[in-house]
């Protein structure tokens, strides 16, 4: 079996492409015509790769070949190989073309409606050669994708856990049952979650931090939420509740940037858990990029904004 130092040095770029041209054309012979080399050629590269693996990964027939199991492996890792190596030139070009550093960030839709707008224009504007690439994505998948290095930094709500990830405070935000204008509990100034179970729900997606929370606190009252539809945005959200679908939990401040006007209502919830700590996420914060550390530097000082 060989090494891993040993495998990469005979596996190279040229072979993995000829190898992801075979499989999507399903014949040695299109991909020659494709990529104007000898088909010769390409069966012995493919014979190398085999021989490197110690498997067979295509079985030759008379109409082109078919992937064995290992060469669908195969087929995959190397598609990522390649996929990596375009974004890798194409942010080493951003480089040539002014850019001096990238950050990339995933982060919950409750940070991106609230406060990142203006946390990650200001930081633009003050470090207009950093390039910021923004993903959205549910709460885990954020934690998931900073473990693993999709991401250099995360934002996320810090009730779901942390593992060995580090933590640093972001912004607090606090949640609102939405309701109608007419609605029974409208007259209220604030309420409990539990007022909100006997009526439908507008919910999240199944994995959000707010859809976890609301369904722990009705598990604890004994009951469920009656979920009679599920959107995958706040202003969706908002909609919905306005025509009557149901009530909804969502962000304070994310409810008065939507500005829904009169037809709804805002009314904060009295549970503790209501009260939440959105945090910066990163594998080790001390090892980050100069450009990850300065963006950090910078949403760590409306912290302390927020704090005075």
């Amino acid at each position: 079996m060989l090494s891993e130092r040993n495998f990469a040095r005979q596996i190279d770029l040229t072979s993995l492409q000829l190898y992801v041209a075979v499989c999507e054309l399903g014949s040695i012979g299109r991909a020659a015509e494709r990529e104007f080399i000898a088909a010769s050629a390409i069966s012995k590269r493919l014979s190398d790769l085999e021989a490197a693996l110690g498997t067979t990964l295509l079985q030759r027939h008379a109409r082109g070949v078919r992937l064995t199991p290992a060469g669908e492996g195969l087929l995959h890792h190397a598609r990522a190989v390649l996929f990596g190596l375009e974004q890798m030139q194409t942010e080493l070009a951003e480089y040539a073309d002014g850019v001096r550093g990238h950050v990339r960030v995933h982060a919950s839709i409750s940070a991106i409606v609230q406060f990142l707008p203006e946390d990650l224009g200001a930081f633009a504007q003050s470090h207009p050669q950093i390039k910021i690439d923004l993903e959205e994505h549910l709460s885990s998948e954020v934690m998931r994708a900073v473990q693993e290095g999709a991401a250099d930094l995360g934002l996320c709500n810090v009730a779901v856990g942390m593992g060995s990830l580090q933590t640093l405070p972001y912004r607090r935000d606090r949640l609102v049952l939405v309701v109608p204008s007419a609605h029974a509990l409208a007259s209220q100034t604030s309420v409990a979650f539990a007022a909100s179970l006997p009526f439908d729900h507008v919910g999240l997606h199944a994995n959000s931090s707010i859809y976890l929370a609301t369904h722990q606190a009705a598990a604890r009252s004994g009951t469920t939420v009656r979920v009679r539809i599920r959107v995958t945005g706040l202003d969706a959200m908002c909609r919905m509740i306005a025509n009557g679908l149901g009530v909804g939990v969502m962000p304070e401040r994310a409810f008065e940037l939507l500005q829904p006007g009169e037809a709804l209502r805002a009314l904060p919830l009295t549970d503790p858990w209501a009260q939440r700590q959105l945090v910066l996420v990163a594998r080790d914060f001390s090892s980050l990029p100069a450009t990850a550390r300065l963006l950090v530097e910078h949403l760590q000082a409306d912290e302390v904004q927020q704090d005075a």
